[in-house]
This record gives structure tokens, C-alpha cells and sequence, in this order.
């Protein structure tokens, strides 16, 4: 390949970028993420490092991405800031000790924050990409996250070219970036499978610093294989859905899905996908894994709108071998795009996505374990949550052996509130909040989600409560659960009186 643009290997390339400077990497999941040249330049902090100087960057992303990028740029220490999501062990714990600043966000308003220069200067952005043309267009890969905007905003760009994915992914993307305000239209997106934008990312040739040639899978490792529990609360979301249509609350050719990341949501989708009583389906969402691909190859799932490919290195050979049948049924946009707020009402989507922890009121907490640990971060559920035209949230009724319930007085964290969520799924039932009071919530919750092991010392926070109030809210024993759990390793068995 003969291009107007410097061939370099991944080590110069690193050399190039400063201490103290900020980067946009492409990446939504280790999908598409940049892998040589962080890699690189994690290399190159230990060297400063070890020669006594700082050197430290601000990592900006779709999303989490690889070992190659979070996991190695944290083992060398050479993170100043972090957003908008993570699922590194080591970064994480980076972050919860305060080594590492991290600004949890929406992953929708990302790209506007950037824009808007509320997260400072992009100095670089490092991208992976299929193909490049010598006037600056840009095939992205698997993922396309935020790339298009910080290509465009970077004082320089660095491209990774991966031999490892095709150029024939050419026509799978579809980059549309909107105007800020006040200029700010509509964006035309009426069906999943709507095309707004371009095929490629446009750039400034003159702001390409550099092409790293590589040949490097991605290092998505794919899911668990799905257990009993899970079995059980996918059936119970597709049974819960089946029979929203039953009653006519659910459209008769059904509604766009979005499922966020992990077993559970692999696990709803397959029930959803074997279900007689669901129609196909399409889906309008920001990670497409696993389980998907067969329903796309039995007609089940009639489209898929996505951010990105996060599949097992078996599951993206099935879909690089046979990209033509691919690529009519899977486009790839921005999360600017993929998460849009107005795009996710208009269309009604149903929103699925995972909990850490439900409180009686039914508020969420999908970031923090004990209210002060980060786990990830928010991601889309709230994007997807707050607009939704069904916002269910599904996790086990239990964590930890039992020692943990899931279902507490008040939640340690919020991050969607009572307003936004309306279904509330566990391994023992479905709670449907809709049209409830704060105390009709609570008793629901226990009812159908709590486990039996939690059920009673639920039901006598209640009671100790009382009556006399809107919220179930006890200030002095709201957290007592969590606080046992610190004291005495156990949630279980609860002495109220001890936390009065």
C-alpha cells in the first residue's frame, strides 16, 4: 500500500506523544480499541518512569477497551485521568485509591463534552481503522465509539492500521456527527436500520502524523456460559414481554431492544430470541455480543443497530467470513448516535440492563458496590433508562454466596432514580413499578425480586418504618443492611435494633 503518510512502528509513534497529554483512543469495549501504539507507550512511561521523570497521559475512549490499552497504560502507572468507562481490575482499583481521576458520564453526552471543551484539549487521537485512503478517509474496524469526534478534534491523529480486519467492513459504519447548538436539527434516524450518515470518517490528511501497520485480533474473550440462574431471569424478562403484548401495552410487530453488556444480557436475549411468543425483533443498541449472531442467522433479530462488535474471536470469524450477509443486517454508529436520547424515545425502545443493587423505592445503583467502590461506570443504561419506552433492570436476588442481597432498604448509590425505572427482574420474579406508590413499590419488590433468605428482615424494615410518610425511608436504618454486611460479613439476620 503506497499512502502519503509516514509508516511507523508503534514505539515511534509513542515517542511523539508528551507527558501530560490528553488522548482520544477509538475503542467501544476491546472492541476496535487501539492496541500497538498504547501498548507503546506504556513501554515508554516505564522508561521515564525509571529514569526519574513523570509521565503521565488522559485517556479518553468509547467505552472500557483491551489489555492492551487500559490494562497496560495501568500497570505502568501512566494514567492521569480516565473517562468515560472502564472494566480494568487494576485501573479500577487505580481509580478507587485515587491514583487515577475518573470522570463517570453518560456515554451519550461524551463526544458533546469533548466538543464543548469541558474535558480540555485532545491533543492526539489514536485510532484503529481497516482502511485508509490517501485523502483522509477513514475505515474504522469493529467499533466506532466516539473516533469520528476525536479524530476531527485532535491536533494530530495516529492511525493503526489492522490487517486483521478486512477493508470489506467498507459500508458496515454509518458516521454522522450532529451540530452543536444553536444550529442543532433533528436527527433522522426513524428505524434501526435508517442510514444518516457516511460510510467513513472524514479527516485532515495534513493532521495524520503517522499509519502503525498491524495485525492484531481483538481482545474481547467473549462470556461465561450461561448457568441456571441466568437462564431463569432471562425467561423471566422474555415471559414478563410476552405478556405486555398479551395485553396490547406492546405493539403487535413489537419494539426495538437494547441490551447492555455481560452474562445476564446475553442471557435475556437468548430466552427472548427462543421465545414462540416474540416476534423478531430489531435492535437499536450500543454493544452487540454473542448471543445475537445466530438470532441474525435465523431471522430472529431482523437488524441490528450497534456501537460495536463485541464478539468472541469465533463469533467475528463467523461474521468476517460471511460479511455480506452481515452487512446488510448490522450497522455500526457513533455512541452519540447509538445512545441519543431523542433517537431512543422516538423509536420506544426497551431498555435491559443490569443492577448491582435495587432499593424498596425502586432506585438503581449500577456503579458503586457499598456506595464508595467503583465498579465500571454508568455506560448507556442511563441514556437508555431515562428515555426508554419500557426501562427494565435485571440482576440475582443475591451476590457473594447469599451474604449480599441485592434488594436493600435504600440504595448505597443512585445512579437512576425511582422516576426512570419501571421494571425491576430477579431470578425469583418480575416487579413492575408502574402505576405504584412508594409503599406499593416496596412491598412489590420483596415479594417478586427479594430472596426468601431477605424477604422477612425486608418486610420488617418496613414495618419499623411505618406508614406515616410518602418514601419508606428510615434515615438511621436506610443503610443498616449494608452496614451489617461491613460489621459481620453477612446481611443476614439482622438485629434492627443494634443500627437505631
Amino acid at each position: 500500500m503506497s499512502l502519503p503518510f509516514p509508516i511507523l512502528a508503534a514505539e515511534e509513534a509513542a515517542e511523539m506523544i508528551q507527558n501530560g497529554q490528553s488522548i482520544g483512543f477509538s475503542g467501544f469495549t476491546a472492541a476496535g480499541a487501539a492496541k500497538a501504539v498504547p501498548f507503546a507507550l506504556a513501554q515508554k512511561a516505564r522508561r521515564e518512569h525509571a529514569a526519574g521523570r513523570p509521565f503521565k497521559v488522559g485517556v479518553m475512549t468509547g467505552a472500557s477497551t483491551g489489555k492492551s490499552l487500559d490494562g497496560a497504560l495501568a500497570e505502568a502507572e501512566a494514567i492521569s485521568f480516565r473517562t468515560p468507562y472502564q472494566g480494568n481490575a487494576l485501573l479500577r482499583k487505580q481509580i478507587n485509591s485515587g491514583q487515577v481521576k475518573f470522570f463517570d458520564m453518560h456515554l451519550s453526552s461524551v463526544a458533546q463534552s469533548v466538543r464543548y471543551g469541558a474535558l480540555g484539549k485532545v491533543h492526539w487521537a489514536v485510532v484503529e481503522a481497516c482502511d485508509i485512503t490517501a485523502g483522509g478517509g477513514v475505515v474504522l474496524s469493529t467499533s466506532v465509539g466516539n473516533s469520528n469526534t476525536y479524530m476531527r478534534l485532535a491536533d494530530k491523529i495516529i492511525i493503526e492500521l489492522n490487517a486483521r480486519h478486512p477493508t470489506s467492513l467498507l459500508g458496515m459504519h454509518d458516521i454522522f456527527e450532529p451540530k452543536d447548538p444553536p444550529t442543532r436539527q433533528e436527527i433522522p434516524i426513524f428505524s434501526a436500520s435508517d442510514r444518516v450518515g457516511s460510510p467513513i470518517c472524514i479527516v485532515d490528511p495534513k493532521k495524520i502524523a503517522g499509519v502503525v501497520l498491524t495485525d492484531l485480533a481483538d481482545e474481547s474473550a467473549g462470556f461465561d456460559e450461561a448457568t441456571a440462574l441466568t437462564d431463569r431471569i432471562g425467561q423471566n424478562v422474555a415471559d414478563f414481554l410476552a405478556a405486555e403484548m398479551k395485553l396490547g401495552r406492546i405493539p403487535r410487530e413489537f419494539l426495538p431492544l437494547q441490551s447492555g453488556v455481560g452474562n445476564i444480557a446475553n442471557a435475556v436475549l437468548a430466552a427472548l430470541g427462543q421465545s414462540r411468543d416474540i416476534p423478531a425483533f430489531e435492535m437499536y443498541t450500543e454493544v452487540l455480543q454473542d448471543s445475537v449472531v445466530p438470532l441474525l442467522e435465523n431471522g430472529r433479530c431482523k437488524f441490528a443497530s450497534t456501537c460495536s462488535l463485541t464478539l468472541s474471536p469465533e463469533a467475528m470469524r463467523k461474521v468476517t467470513e460471511n460479511l455480506d450477509y452481515y452487512k446488510s443486517r448490522i450497522i455500526m454508529r457513533p455512541q452519540e448516535i447509538t445512545n441519543n436520547p431523542e433517537i431512543v424515545r422516538r423509536l420506544g425502545i426497551v431498555s435491559m440492563n443490569t443492577a448491582i443493587e435495587v432499593d424498596l423505592g425502586g432506585n438503581v445503583n449500577s456503579t458503586h458496590v457499598m456506595g464508595k467502590t467503583m465498579m465500571n461506570g454508568i455506560g448507556g443504561s442511563g441514556d437508555f433508562t431515562r428515555n426508554a419506552y419500557l426501562s427494565i433492570f435485571s440482576c440475582p436476588s443475591t451476590a457473594k454466596g447469599g451474604m449480599i442481597s441485592a434488594i436493600v432498604p435504600v440504595a448505597s448509590h443512585m445512579d437512576h432514580s425511582e422516576h426512570s425505572v419501571q421494571i425491576i427482574v430477579t431470578e425469583q420474579g418480575v416487579a413492575d413499578l408502574r402505576g405504584k406508590d412508594p409503599h406499593e413499590r416496596a412491598l412489590l419488590i420483596i415479594e417478586k425480586c427479594a430472596h426468601p433468605d431477605y424477604k422477612e428482615q425486608l418486610r420488617d424494615y418496613l414495618k419499623l418504618v411505618g406508614p406515616g410518610s410518602h418514601e419508606p425511608m428510615s434515615l438511621s436504618l436506610g443503610f443498616a443492611m449494608h452496614r451489617q454486611f461491613l460489621r459481620h460479613g453477612d446481611m443476614r439476620q439482622i438485629n434492627w435494633d443494634e443500627y437505631r
